[in-house]
């Protein structure tokens, strides 16, 4: 039973979680010949102030790039 955990900063639109989830399992499907029933798929969406990049917050970064 295939299970992936994805982490991603917060903003996805409905949308384009369904594509991920529809092309992950295509992946495994594809790759590894995994059944889609059987694959199991978890988006977190983490706040930009609750991750950290290059030794910085990640709201505080992407500031820096506006």
């Amino acid at each position: 039973m295939p299970y992936i955990h994805l982490q991603i900063t917060k903003g996805a639109t409905r949308e384009q979680k369904a594509l991920i989830v529809q092309q992950f399992t295509e992946t495994l499907v594809t790759v590894l010949g995994k059944k889609p029933e059987h694959t199991h798929i978890v988006i977190q969406e983490i706040e930009e102030e609750n991750w950290g990049y290059s030794g910085m917050l990640t709201d505080d970064y992407r500031k820096s790039f506006s």
